[in-house]
């Protein structure tokens, strides 16, 4: 298997992944000193649509093994949040006659992590028995929303359980210049240093 595991063919990750998830190590948040159990699962950007599935199958097979995952799709969530708050058509009516940035900043207002798109996953988290998160949808929700703040507003509600980030881009960890999510491995997200990489650190 390749070093890089983040490179390898899907099956021999989805094989590692199972291996890593299912462990009492894994579950039991063990190894991790203070930081909060998050951990980034990074591919390439073209990948997107495999490790959608990959994760889905995950999920199916750590059920078998008992271990029960919450998958939260950033994106699918954003929509039933602007549903929910009796915006969806207005925004649809509206996207066509405003400027792209005028767009972003509205979605980031009635999407703002802390006040709204993480409570909606507080709320999927007390109504759901489950053992590991996975957050998915990153690359669809940019620019609106970003992975950093996801994270940032998590550590106090998701710090229990093990949260795992599918990330299309690079999760950079250096001694020298920090940590940081660069999405797409192009668009620097921001710094973010306390999520470890689950295919380096596992």
């Amino acid at each position: 298997m390749p070093t890089d595991l983040s490179t390898a063919s899907i099956k021999n990750r989805f094989d590692h992944l199972i291996e890593i998830m299912s462990s009492s190590r894994f579950l039991n948040k063990e190894g991790l000193g203070n930081e909060v159990p998050f951990f980034i699962c990074q591919y390439k950007p073209e990948e997107n649509k495999a490790m959608l599935d990959l994760a889905d199958q995950l999920a199916r097979n750590l059920d078998k093994k008992g271990i029960h995952v919450l998958i939260v799709n950033l994106y699918d969530l954003s929509i039933d949040i602007l549903k929910e708050r009796g915006i969806w058509d207005q925004i649809i009516e509206t996207e066509p006659s405003i400027s792209k940035d005028e767009l972003k900043e509205l979605l980031q207002s009635v999407l703002d992590p802390e006040q709204h798109l993480v409570p909606a996953i507080r709320k999927k988290m007390e109504h759901t028995n489950f053992d590991i998160l996975f957050i998915t949808g990153v690359g669809e929700v940019f620019p609106y929303i970003r992975s950093h703040t996801v994270l940032n507003n998590l550590q106090s509600t998701a710090k229990e359980k093990p949260t795992v980030m599918f990330f299309p881009g690079e999760y950079r960890q250096s001694s020298l210049e920090g940590s940081s999510l660069s999405l797409f491995g192009r668009l620097l997200d921001d710094n973010y240093y306390r999520a470890f990489d689950i295919y380096k650190n596992f």
